[in-house]
């Protein structure tokens, strides 16, 4: 039985370097992930992470000769809004405005011109389709 999927806000830490081992690489064998681990623990823990991400609904498999490679359920742009959504909901009221403000309060010193256009663009257009 599969276990309900939780969100990628309550994954462990070991499990959110798994994905995003797994994110960069597309799709990777235990053996791929394990290369990509900071401080690596042994192959055999790698794999039961990896088999408890899939029971957990975050990975799929499957069988290239004698070993199972992994890919990702979602998309990574589709798990940052999900967190994102969680964030917004859970730390500033459903607040995208105290959202945004808190995002410019703490990064503005190291926007560039350009992504400040880029972020201007967004709003106009979200502006257009406001109700």
């Amino acid at each position: 039985m599969k276990a309900q999927k939780k969100s990628h806000t309550q994954l462990a830490r070991r499990e959110r370097q798994i994905m995003e081992a797994i994110y960069n690489l597309k799709e990777a064998s235990v053996s791929d992930v394990l290369k990509q681990l900071p401080d690596p623990p042994s192959y055999s823990a790698v794999r039961a992470m990896m088999r408890l991400l899939e029971e957990k609904g975050h990975l799929k498999h499957r069988q290239v000769g004698t070993k199972y490679v992994y890919r990702p359920t979602e998309t990574k742009e589709a798990v940052r809004k999900s967190v994102l959504k969680h964030v917004v909901t859970s730390l500033f009221d459903d607040s995208t405005e105290n959202a945004f403000a808190a995002l410019l309060d703490i990064s503005s010193s190291n926007l560039t011109k350009g992504e400040l256009k880029n972020i201007s663009s967004m709003v106009d257009s979200a502006k257009a389709k406001a109700k």
